[in-house]
């Protein structure tokens, strides 16, 4: 008969979580079985799904009591990926997903923001790089030409009103309150 299983060893180097599980584990070895394949008995092969049986570390309040976890195989790679990508290799995996995404392509080329500069910003330097610096900005002259031309746009045909109220003195001496 073949063997369903297979046995090996997972290492976290932090504690880590996995979801339907409210505790948190402690870093460390555990063994895990994985299913190779769907079991005999089981009778839609087709909606299967491969899990893994992780050898829990004991709780100190129960030393010699044995626990085990099962959880789908997606949930303990997606674990493993998140203990490998900590701290600085996060950061980059996250820069470089989002360097991929042709939407932040286009508002970078909109805000004329450079793949250098972003990965400057995310590399942690707090030192301004000044060849890294954003080209002069078109948009401010463009934008209050624009917004000029909006509100003239808005306004024609409507009367024309001075920019402020005339003086205090101005109306009490034409006899206003």
């Amino acid at each position: 008969m073949e063997d369903l299983t297979s046995k090996t060893v997972a290492v976290f180097s932090r504690p880590f979580t996995v979801p339907g599980f409210v505790e948190t584990l402690p870093a460390g070895e555990y063994e895990i079985e994985t299913e190779l394949a769907s079991p005999p008995y089981q009778r839609n092969p087709a909606a299967w799904k491969a899990s893994v049986l992780v050898k829990l570390h004991p709780r100190i309040s129960h030393p010699g009591l044995a626990r085990t976890l099962t959880v789908s195989l997606a949930d303990l790679d997606q674990a493993r990926a998140r203990d490998k990508l900590t701290g600085k290799a996060l950061s980059d995996f996250f820069l470089e997903e989002m360097l991929a995404d042709p939407m932040v392509q286009l508002v970078m080329r909109a805000d004329w923001v450079s793949e250098a500069h972003l990965r400057h910003l995310y590399s942690g330097s707090r030192k301004s790089d000044p060849n890294l610096a954003a080209p002069p900005s078109k948009t401010t002259a463009r934008g209050a030409r624009d917004e000029e031309s909006i509100r003239a746009a808005e306004n024609e045909g409507m009367p024309t009103r001075p920019d402020s109220p005339p003086p205090l003195r101005t109306r009490l001496a034409a006899g206003k309150t």
